[in-house]
């Protein structure tokens, strides 16, 4: 899969692919990745990018010209053109399924300083995500949020296929705790024990237990999903 990030700072996205699981994936050639400087299609001479609201308001806009014109160099007949907004529903699990099944080349446009024109969006937008509700000075960590999202979702991009079995959001819940083998013997949490069931071999009871421990983890943590897997379940026994 292909990811194309339109960005007018380069560098907030290449870092993010120079270590770890996405390194691996760029040179296996699971992943390409493509870095678009927004600024490099500026047709004025200070390569200026943006420009003032219209009717007023503080914060400037990313022009739609120019916009268009980096989109247009990069668009093919596969492309899925991705926006990231705090005015958008928001980016969850599913989505980054679906996605990974489904495109074979995603392109990001992230935006700067109030944002980018709306005509842009309404234009070229396949779809538009927020990942959360709070506002960040750019697009750019959004952008690698679903980027990596994504990606780990792609065949043989985790060294290991069952990493996304028992995930958090499968099933409505979360997942369950989980621990290390090795003893530690920092005093703050040597007090703390292992729950006996794990460490005793019997792969049905430690299935069990899991399980229950991940009704507890959501109930506490996310009720709003624990309400809805309770709901599931009174779907399934009709």
């Amino acid at each position: 899969m292909k990811f194309t990030f339109l960005t007018l700072f380069p560098h907030l996205i290449s870092g993010y692919f120079e270590d770890s699981i996405l390194k691996r994936a760029v040179l296996n050639n699971l992943i390409d990745i493509e870095i678009i400087n927004i600024r490099d299609f500026s047709q004025n001479k200070y390569k200026k990018v943006d420009d003032f609201q219209v009717g007023g308001g503080a914060g400037l806009v990313l022009c739609a010209d120019i916009l268009s014109r980096a989109l247009e160099t990069v668009i093919t007949k596969n492309s899925h053109i991705i926006y990231l907004t705090p005015v958008a529903k928001s980016f969850v699990q599913n989505d980054a399924k679906r996605i990974a099944a489904l495109y074979s080349h995603i392109i990001f446009i992230c935006g700067r300083y109030e944002g980018i024109d709306e005509r842009i969006i309404e234009k070229y937008a396949d779809e538009v995500f927020c990942i959360g509700d709070f506002i960040l000075t750019g697009g750019e960590l959004p952008a690698l949020c679903l980027c990596d999202s994504i990606a780990r979702n792609i065949n043989f991009v985790l060294g290991n296929a069952n990493s996304l079995c028992g995930e958090s959001f499968e099933d409505s819940m979360l997942e369950a705790p989980i621990f290390t083998k090795q003893t530690s013997n920092i005093k703050k949490i040597s007090n703390l024990k292992l729950p006996s069931e794990y460490s005793k071999g019997n792969h049905s009871k430690i299935r069990v237990l899991k399980y229950e421990l991940s009704l507890c983890k959501t109930k506490y943590f996310r009720p709003d999903i624990y309400q809805r897997y309770q709901i599931q379940r009174g779907n399934n026994a009709k």
